[in-house]
């Protein structure tokens, strides 16, 4: 039965990543059918993330009412509309409709997996958690290319729909699984700490400014890697750079593969430091490796591989370092955090890099890195004061 569950939230977490990816990989064609600027991508991708953001501020109330597998049933439903919206859509301001369902379900389901996983299994538990999402996000770019091949974009974002339909009808079907650990979730979530109580606790806003730091470098990384690499190196053909953009992505699940295997023994904060230091090297082969693109390749899967256990490894801290009637709301708020960094930091790095050139990467990543490491130091050490 646990194994079943453990499952069903693994799936869950699949449904999570399936439609992030869409857009992106199916924009260049939807532009050309909307009418609208390629550009124009950038305020629905805003729209979903503000939709999001709000979607986990709001959660650790939802937590506090519904249970977990009802928040992750129904947030899947509203990923199930929004994605039949989007495919139903004939012009581009028909998508601001859709957006709403699309983000805040994604939100919901999120912040309330994250603050069951944290409060009831591993570290392992939890960087494998992440892997699934990683299933998910590349899973969906290939369901657009076979509809782009076959039929429409609109039909990439429906049979991606069809797919977290089946996944929602099989988190409905295991409800009763979660009643394993209804008994150890303090009874009932009535009593957990809301938004305004979690910012006052000892080391919630350093942690929050880390996990900001940390998002706005992963996605920086994202979107700019393949630019990286056609704007400093000079041998490097188009289509190298754009596979080369997934090195980010492919280190991060590899890094959280090892974690997975080794968290339980190592510890979250030691795990967090150690991939703070893997990054930091990949970061100096990108910074050292001048016009070869080998090492600057290398370079980012390392910094990849060093950045996967860290979000993991702070959201699986949160009932330990605050306490469980505080995690639904400090998740919420890391949550929140996560999104605004990925949501802003890589456009703000789009304006610096048109200014002062794209060479000035590994340093943008370098500040967020250390931010990173500080701001998680420095609330542990404000913990450890709340303890004594």
């Amino acid at each position: 039965m646990g194994a079943l569950l453990i499952a069903v939230i693994y799936l869950a977490f699949i449904s999570l990543g399936l439609p992030d990816s869409l857009l992106g990989s199916g924009w260049p064609i939807m532009q050309t059918d909307l009418g609208v600027p390629s550009s124009y991508a950038g305020y629905v991708s805003m729209s979903i993330s503000f939709m999001t953001i709000i979607s986990a501020l709001v959660a650790p109330t939802i937590i506090r009412i519904v249970r977990t597998q009802w928040i992750v049933v129904f947030s899947i439903l509203m990923t199930v509309v929004g994605l039949i919206g989007f495919s139903c859509s004939k012009s581009y301001a028909m998508l601001f409709i859709f957006v709403v369902p699309y983000g805040l379900g994604a939100g919901s389901v999120d912040s309330a997996l994250n603050n069951y996983v944290a409060k009831h299994y591993s570290s392992s538990v939890m960087n494998f958690l992440h892997c699934f999402y990683g299933v998910g996000a590349m899973i969906s770019p290939y369901i657009m290319s076979i509809a782009l091949a076959k039929a429409r974009w609109n039909e990439g974002y429906r049979w991606t729909a069809y797919i977290q339909s089946g996944i929602m009808i099989i988190c409905l079907m295991s409800v009763p699984l979660w009643k394993k650990n209804i008994t150890g979730e303090d009874n009932s979530e009535h009593d957990s700490a809301g938004i305004r109580e979690a910012l006052k606790i000892r080391g919630v806003i350093p942690t929050l400014i880390a996990f900001f730091a940390y998002c706005s470098g992963e996605c920086t990384c994202f979107l700019w890697t393949s630019s990286y690499f056609i704007g400093t190196k000079n041998t490097i053909s188009a289509e190298t750079a754009a596979a080369f953009g997934s090195l980010i992505f492919g280190g991060l699940m590899f890094g959280r593969l090892i974690s997975a295997f080794v968290s339980n023994k190592l510890g979250d904060r030691l795990l967090i430091r150690i991939g703070i230091a893997v990054e930091a090297v990949g970061l100096l082969f990108i910074f050292f490796s001048f016009d070869d693109y080998i090492p600057a390749a290398v370079g980012f899967a390392i910094t990849g591989i060093g950045m996967g256990p860290v979000y993991p490894a702070i959201q699986h801290m949160a009932p330990g370092n605050f306490g469980k009637k505080n995690s639904a709301a400090v998740i919420g708020l890391q949550m929140a955090s996560a999104y605004i960094g990925s949501t802003l930091m890589p456009m703000v790095f789009g304006l610096i890099q048109q200014a002062i050139g794209i060479w000035i990467m590994p340093v943008y990543l370098t500040i967020f890195a250390v931010i990173n490491i500080c701001m998680l130091e420095f609330a542990y050490k404000r913990i450890k004061i709340e303890l004594l």
